[in-house]
């Protein structure tokens, strides 16, 4: 939280490198960009999201499985 894009996207490629195949990530964030691009980089990496919401006005949830 409170970091600006693509900050989020980045420590997101970065966390999801140190988990077992079948493990989830959990990213909170409150920057829009992220909304697009956190998802499209999960979906080209092959890494289902599993949860993706809102959870307050400009922030959101995404959590995404190590495929």
């Amino acid at each position: 939280m409170g970091q600006v894009c693509p900050f989020p996207l980045v420590e997101a490629k970065q966390a999801i490198k140190s988990l077992d195949v079948g493990d989830e990530l959990i990213i909170d964030f409150d920057c829009t960009q992220g909304t697009d691009s956190i998802p499209h980089w999960a979906a080209a990496a092959g890494y289902p999201v599993t949860n993706f919401e809102q959870v307050g006005d400009a922030t959101w949830t995404i959590t995404v499985q190590k495929a």
